[in-house]
């Protein structure tokens, strides 16, 4: 990967794609004001150098999961990389998880989940204590989102 500074035609670009990545590569190059092929090697340029990961669908979690939003602090007993591993592989299996950090602080995990209701919870909420090394879990309910987005809001340099 390649450490080049962005200019502003691939700042539209990945604003764009952020929005809709399905987006046509002409309607594409008429949204950021650039002709069809120069904007064709920019992007294919951003994908190559790793800027751009790649392309997924957003899915709507309450169709999926459920209405309820957690944000899950998890203490563990030590911070042993046997304990870690073990932790980190139990939580990629639970799909009610949408997010995991291992996080500065007061907890060591910060975990994002999406359930149907309390029960269904309840029951994420089994899951997690039996995995060894759980000394402690936390959970914060969220009222309201406000905010949801799929990528960084893209601004150019010195805006």
């Amino acid at each position: 990967m390649q450490d080049r500074e962005l200019d502003a035609f691939d700042l539209k670009i990945l604003d764009e794609l952020s929005k809709d990545g399905r987006v046509s590569w002409r309607d594409l190059a008429d949204r950021i004001g650039l002709s069809f092929s120069p904007t064709l090697r920019r992007v294919r340029r951003l994908e190559e150098e790793g800027t751009i990961r790649g392309y997924t669908a957003s899915i709507d979690e309450k169709r999926v999961l459920g209405s309820v939003q957690v944000f899950i602090s998890v203490t563990l007993e030590r911070q042993v990389k046997e304990i870690l591993t073990r932790f980190e592989a139990k939580v990629e299996g639970m799909p009610e998880v949408i997010g995991g950090f291992l996080i500065s602080g007061s907890s060591d995990y910060l975990l994002h989940a999406v359930v149907r209701d309390l029960a269904h919870y309840q029951a994420m909420l089994d899951q997690l204590t039996t995995i060894d090394g759980v000394a402690r879990i936390q959970s914060n309910f969220a009222v309201k989102s406000f905010i949801r987005r799929s990528a960084p809001l893209i601004r150019e340099t010195g805006s």
